[in-house]
Formats: structure tokens, sequence, C-alpha cells
């Protein structure tokens, strides 16, 4: 993989379903996007990009006539390799402007005319999607360099802290934190995104779905709303969104805390997978969620590699890595 590369098309669309036509230049913005374009926002598929070197692939398929734009793609960019590149990767465009990669991929909802016409289309396996991180103006022909590189077998995890009093700012949240720590002294594991929840159901809902469907996120933990209060309703949230429980999580993590307390069979946690994305949900103190996490750590590199599609065996257990620490 090259360290550096060329911005070869520069493309917007004044309105979504479109496709989109090439432009001399644009101007990325920090918490929006390219200005002009029909896709730009606050969210994460700020700017999409596709490497020069697959649409050239595609048009040698039959295809000579495509156009730069055509998949929707804002960069057509050659000279880097996307496919090492993992959640987190960085790209400076010229001077100024950089971008951060939010997402790999995307679900192709319907078979589009590139589809029909090839019986392939490379956004869905090969494009990558940014948020704007730095601002600037990008032209065809700025060069593009790597300034970081997030290996894409890093597993990318989110953290929910589900908390009435932590969201209203009258508690500080340890839990969540402490779960983050564990998790990114593995070495294997890169936290995504960290927020604070009240405990309201749909709330927590909404957040599930946001993060596991299409942010190419790995492992969702939801920290807290687990016991018999009448606010816990993170079990029911999560149930609510998961595709096929996951049973064994949840013994495994009440097996061990009730080594060390009785109170452990009060736990309703909940956990389970909603398409390539695990949810597990744990306790709300500090030590109890650590206590849970340990507990099943030494399988989920395994199960996550699994939910990615690693055909490999499952009989034998992968040793956790080392804490960085250690």
């Amino acid at each position: 993989m090259t360290a550096s590369g060329k911005v070869e098309a520069v493309c917007i669309s004044e309105r979504k379903g479109e496709r989109k036509h090439a432009v001399p230049s644009v101007r990325l913005r920090v918490q929006h996007g390219i200005e002009g374009d029909a896709h730009a926002g606050h969210w994460h598929r700020q700017v999409s990009l596709l490497a020069a070197e697959d649409v050239e692939a595609l048009r040698r398929k039959g295809l000579p006539d495509l156009k730069a734009g055509d998949f929707a793609e804002n960069l057509v960019v050659s000279g880097l390799d996307f496919s090492a590149w993992g959640l987190g990767s960085r790209i400076r465009i010229g001077c100024e402007a950089e971008l951060t990669v939010t997402q790999l991929g995307k679900v192709c909802h319907s078979r589009c005319d590139i589809f029909r016409l090839t019986g392939d289309c490379i956004m869905p396996r090969l494009g990558i999607f940014c948020r704007v991180t730095q601002e600037g103006e990008v032209s065809s022909g700025d060069p593009v360099e790597l300034v970081e590189t997030v290996p894409r077998e890093t597993f990318q995890a989110v953290v929910l802290t589900i908390s009435d009093r932590c969201s209203r700012g009258e508690a500080v949240d340890t839990a969540g934190p402490a779960v983050s720590a564990r998790l990114t002294g593995t070495r294997k594991v890169r936290i995504y995104e960290s927020r604070v929840l009240p405990d309201e159901k749909t709330e927590i809902e909404d957040a599930l779905r946001h993060f596991s469907d299409g942010h190419s996120i790995d492992l969702v933990f939801a920290v807290g709303g687990t016991g018999f209060a009448p606010r816990d309703v993170t079990p029911e949230a999560v149930a609510a969104v998961i595709d096929r429980p996951t049973p064994g999580l949840d013994e495994a993590m009440r097996r061990a805390s009730a080594e060390i307390t009785p109170n452990a069979m009060l736990s309703r946690a909940v956990s389970g997978i909603r398409g390539r994305t695990l949810i597990v949900s744990l306790p709300g103190s500090e030590r109890a969620a650590v206590e849970n996490l340990e507990a099943i750590l030494p399988a989920l590199a395994h199960g996550l590699a699994k939910l990615r599609g690693d055909p490999g065996d499952c009989g034998r257990p992968e040793k956790e890595p080392a804490n960085e620490h250690d």
C-alpha cells in the first residue's frame, strides 16, 4: 500500500437519488461535508470515495463510458489502497482538508442501472465514507496523503452509558470510561464513540439501531439499566432491536458475577446480534461492568471475527492478547 495518491475527479449532486457530476473543485466544511452536495450534513457519511483503479476495472468489464460520479462517489482517488483501512484512518487532501473514515462500504437497498448492466456495483463493496475533520478546498489533481492508518482488522466498538443521573449531569460516569479503557487495553479494539443516554427505551433503541446499521461497528456495549429499578429498561431496548440472541454471553457474565455476589442473579442483562454487530448489555456500576466484561473477553475476538465472515474453526478459542500495560 502506498502512502500517497491523487484526486482524479471531484463530484457533487444537487439532489439525492441522482448520479453525481464532476466539478473542478469543492469546499469541504467541518460538521457538514461538501458545500453544494445533496449528501452533506451533520452525519457520518459526508464524503464518499472510490479508488480510480476499481472504476477502471469495471470499465474493462464492458462499461467504457462510465463517468466520474456514476456510483454517487464524491472523490475518485488513484494510488491508494483502501482495502486495508479501518474506521478512524485519516487522509489529507491538498494543503488543508482532512477526512476521517467513518464507514466501510454500504448496504445496497436496490439494484441500480450499473448493477443491471454489469452484475456488479462497486460502491457497496469497495467504497469508503468519511467525515470532514479539517476543512479546505479540494480540486481535481490534488495530492492525497495517508496521515494515519487504523488496520481494518481492528474491531470497532461503541460504549453507551445508560443513566438518567449521568445524562443530567448529576453524577459522573465512571462505568463507561472503565469499559472503554479495558477494551482498548486489548490492543484489538478501537472505541469509535462513547455516549451517555437517559433511561428512555426509545432513545436507547434508536442509538443501538444507529450504530448497528451501516456504521461498520463490530460491538456496542450498553452499560447500565439492567436491574430491577422501575427505570431500568436496557434489556427491553436491546431485545427490541436484536435479530439473534446470544444467551451464552449473558450466562457467562452472570455465572462469573455470582462467584462474587449473590446479587448477580438479579441482572436482567440481554445481549444479541443485529446484522453484523454484537450488542452486549453490562451492569451500571464500574466494578460490576468490568467484572462482567472480563468474563466474556476471551471469546469476543473469535465471535466478532465470525460476524465478519471468518470461516475458521470454532472449536479452538482464541487467546485474548495481553493488555498493553502488562
